[in-house]
C-alpha cells in the first residue's frame, strides 16, 4: 500500500493502478483506474484534504462512502470498493460513457415531449433512490448520467441524506449546503430527510429545460435562497404563451413552498408524466402571475408549521403514498365480483390518504380476426370501458387528483397488466378472481399469472361462491 502523500499515473492503491486524471473539481478529482480482478471501466474519486480546503467537503465525502455502498440498481453507478481516511479516503465506481445532462443546457429550451420524458425518467430514477432510503439534495444537470440502455443514473451523493446512517452533514454543518438555484426552501429549516426536496429541485430543472430560464434565477446567496420560503416564480405560461397547462399544472405542484402541496412522491410525479392526458387541472394549469403581495408578507411573517416538522423518515414517507392499481373486468356480469373489489380497494385506500388509484381494463384483442374499433350498438369501445372505470371508482369519492382510469388493448390480459404495473412501479394491485371452472384449470388464470409474476403486492379478491357464475 502507498502512502497518501501523492497520486499520480502508476500509483496502486488497493490492488488499483491509477491512470490519467480525468477530472478535478473544487472538492474531489477524477482517476481512471484498473484492477486485476475487475473488468468494467472504473473511476477513482479522490477528496481534497490538503490545507486551507473546505472541511464540509471532506465530510461530504465521508458520508458518500458511507452510502455508495449500500446502493444498487440501474439507476446508481455500482460501488467497487472504499478506502479510509487513515490511509488513503477513496471511491472506485463504474465509468459511465458519455456526459451529463449538463451538456444540453445549451439547447435550452427543450421541446415539451422531450422534457416529458426526460424528467419522468429522472423521476424514476429518484423514486427507486427514495425506496432505498436516500434523498439525494443535490439534483441538478450535473448531477444526472444515461446508460447505454437509456436508463437514468444519479451520482453525486456527498450531500444526501440515508435514513439509517449518521448524517454528518446535519450533525457537523448548520448551513445548508447545495446548489443554491435547485435548493428546496426547507432545507433553510434544517429539514434533510423529507424526500418531497428533491421533487422541488426536479421542479426548478424541468422549468428550466421547459422555459430556458430558471424559476428562482441565478442567485447563489443565502439570502437569494431564503426568498423561496415566501415568493413564487413566475408561471411558465408567463413566459411562454404556448406552455400546455397540463405541464403548468405539474410544475408548479413541484415547486409549491409547503412540500405537502408537492407531490408525495417521486413515484407519483413519474406516473403524471407518463400520463399528462389525464392530470387533473386546477387553478394551477391557468395562471399567468405570481401571488399577489398580500399572500407574500403573509408567508414572509407567519412560515408554515410543515416546513418546520421534519418528516419521520423516508420509508414512512413513500409508504403512506402507494400507487394503487385495481384490473376490472368490465366484460363481465360480475357485479357483485365489482363491489368486492370496491370494498378491497376501499380498504387500502382508507389508511394511506396520499394514495394514487389507477383503475385498470383489458380491452383482449384476437390474434386471428380483425378488431372493431365499435361494439354492436355502434359505440366505441374503448371510450364506453373509461367511462364504466369511472362509474365503477364514483363510490369510492376519490379525489379527482388521485384518480386516473386506463384502457389496455392487448392479446395477453396478464401480461398488459403486468407491464402496467412495471412501468408505472405500482406498489399494490387489487384484481378479481372468479370460481374455479374446467377451462381456467387447464389453461391457468389471468389473477394466478399475475400473482405469481408482479414485482409488487397482488391482494386476489373473490365474491362469495354462492353469487358466482362460472364461464
Amino acid at each position: 500500500m502507498t502512502t497518501k502523500s501523492k497520486i499520480e499515473p502508476g500509483t496502486v492503491i488497493d490492488g488499483f493502478v491509477i491512470g490519467e486524471q480525468v477530472h478535478s473539481g473544487g472538492m474531489a478529482t477524477l482517476w481512471s483506474v484498473t484492477h486485476p480482478g475487475i473488468s468494467a471501466p472504473l473511476l477513482m474519486k479522490i477528496p481534497r484534504v490538503s490545507e486551507g480546503e473546505d472541511p464540509a467537503a471532506i465530510v461530504s465525502f465521508e458520508m458518500e462512502m458511507m452510502i455508495l455502498p449500500r446502493l444498487s440498481g440501474p439507476h446508481v453507478p455500482q460501488c467497487f470498493g472504499t478506502g479510509d481516511f487513515a490511509r488513503q479516503a477513496y471511491v472506485v465506481l463504474e465509468r459511465i460513457p458519455g456526459q451529463t445532462l449538463y451538456k444540453r443546457l445549451g439547447d435550452l429550451p427543450l421541446p415539451y415531449e422531450e422534457a416529458r420524458v426526460l424528467v419522468g425518467k429522472i423521476a424514476d430514477a429518484l423514486a427507486d433512490l427514495h425506496r432505498q432510503n436516500v434523498v439525494h439534495h443535490d439534483m441538478k444537470p450535473s448531477s444526472v448520467m444515461f446508460r447505454e440502455s437509456g436508463e437514468v443514473v444519479l451520482i453525486d451523493y456527498g450531500l444526501s441524506h440515508h435514513n439509517h446512517l449518521p448524517d454528518l452533514m446535519q450533525e457537523e454543518f448548520r448551513v445548508p449546503y447545495g446548489t443554491a438555484p435547485y435548493m428546496a426552501p426547507e432545507r433553510l429549516s434544517g429539514v434533510r430527510d423529507d424526500p418531497r426536496s428533491d421533487l422541488f429541485s426536479l421542479g426548478v430543472l424541468l422549468y428550466f429545460f421547459t422555459t430556458g430560464e430558471r424559476p428562482f434565477g441565478e442567485g447563489e446567496t443565502m439570502r437569494a435562497v431564503r426568498r423561496r420560503l415566501w415568493r413564487d416564480p413566475y408561471p411558465p405560461r408567463k413566459l411562454k404563451a404556448d406552455y400546455p397547462p397540463w405541464l403548468q399544472e405539474i410544475v408548479l405542484r413541484c415547486l409549491e413552498i409547503e412540500p405537502a402541496w408537492r407531490y408525495p412522491t417521486a413515484g407519483q410525479l413519474a406516473f403524471e408524466l407518463g400520463h399528462p392526458d389525464q392530470v387533473r387541472l386546477t387553478g394551477r394549469s391557468e395562471r399567468l402571475a405570481r401571488d399577489p403581495f398580500t399572500t407574500v408578507l403573509r408567508r414572509r411573517f407567519n412560515p408554515g408549521v410543515t416546513l418546520q416538522q421534519p418528516k419521520a423518515d423516508v420509508a414512512a414517507q413513500l409508504a403512506s403514498s402507494p400507487i394503487v392499481a385495481v384490473a376490472i373486468d368490465l366484460a363481465e356480469e360480475a357485479e357483485v365480483l365489482h363491489e368486492a373489489l370496491r370494498v378491497a380497494a376501499a380498504q387500502v385506500l382508507a389508511t394511506l390518504p396520499s394514495a394514487r388509484l389507477a383503475c385498470l381494463n383489458v380491452l383482449k384483442l384476437n390474434r386471428l380476426t380483425v378488431d372493431r374499433t365499435l361494439d354492436q350498438e355502434g359505440r366505441n369501445k374503448h371510450v364506453e370501458s373509461m367511462v364504466a372505470l369511472q362509474h365503477w371508482a364514483q363510490p369510492l369519492k376519490l379525489d379527482e387528483s388521485r384518480l386516473t382510469v386506463h384502457v389496455l388493448e392487448a392479446f395477453d390480459p396478464a401480461n398488459a397488466i403486468l407491464e402496467f404495473a412495471r412501468t408505472n412501479h405500482v406498489d399494490h394491485i387489487v384484481l378479481g378472481a372468479r370460481q374455479n371452472s374446467l377451462a381456467r384449470s387447464l389453461l391457468g388464470s389471468v389473477s394466478a399469472e399475475i400473482a405469481g409474476q408482479a414485482p409488487c403486492t397482488v391482494t386476489v379478491v373473490r365474491p362469495p361462491r354462492r353469487a358466482e357464475q362460472d364461464s
